[in-house]
């Protein structure tokens, strides 16, 4: 069990957690590819009045302070509908992963993952960066500045060190070819979001992994100022 806080200075800003152990880092649920393929083929096409309101709206959700959703500095969930309309462009890494990049896209927003093993503690926090955060998110050592950017920290010896963000998270915290238990958190703006329906996705994220017999799933979903065990 973890617990999470929302510490957010916005109101309009649900998350949605799920906790899953052990997973199988190199499977998804036998339906999986179907759904894939289908959504694939459906992105590939101009999003709906709706859809696009949904990703202006995630796009507002990271304007932050200093911080501006533009360019590179785009909600991750973005750079997944453009790959969709690629072809092979569609990024395939581990099962996990790729759970979390479908729903990413399905939905049209950012969601973070990390292994619970590598994170080392069971508390997280939700805020802004702070001036002068910035940790590495890939191997050739290239960093993010984390100013004003929503960042979730695990706590450390009472110290908040930020692991993942909405745009792209840690390589300290990266799933690996060993990742046994996980964590994620979507990023959902509640003007598009109820928590009935973050609920939902988090419950359908649980389905599409592969988990042996004996697994725990638990998922949950934090309002501003809320701390949730899951």
């Amino acid at each position: 069990m973890i617990s999470v806080h929302n510490a957010l200075p916005r109101p309009d800003i649900l998350l949605g957690i799920v906790v899953a152990s052990p997973v199988r880092i190199d499977a998804t649920h036998p339906e999986f590819p179907t759904h894939l393929q289908a959504l694939l083929e459906e992105r590939r096409k101009p999003l709906s009045h709706a859809e696009e309101a949904v990703r202006v709206s995630v796009r507002d959700m990271l304007r932050n302070g200093r911080y501006k959703p533009t360019g590179r500095s785009k909600p991750a969930s973005e750079y997944l509908l453009r790959a969709a309309g690629e072809e092979n462009g569609f990024p395939h890494i581990n099962g996990p992963v790729d759970v979390c990049n479908y729903l990413s896209l399905k939905y049209l927003v950012p969601i973070s993952l990390w292994d619970l093993d590598l994170a080392g503690v069971t508390r997280f926090t939700f805020r802004l960066g702070h001036p002068g955060e910035v940790y590495v998110f890939n191997t050739g050592g290239q960093e993010i500045d984390l100013e004003d950017l929503i960042v979730g920290c695990r706590i450390v010896n009472g110290s908040e060190e930020p692991i993942v963000t909405p745009v792209k998270d840690s390589l300290a915290t990266k799933t690996t070819d060993k990742t046994s238990r996980i964590a994620a958190c979507i990023y959902a703006p509640e003007s598009h979001f109820s928590r009935e329906r973050l609920s939902g996705i988090c419950a359908e994220f649980g389905e599409l992994l592969s988990m042996p017999e004996g697994h725990t799933l638990a998922t949950g979903v934090a309002a501003c100022n809320e701390t949730i065990s899951v």
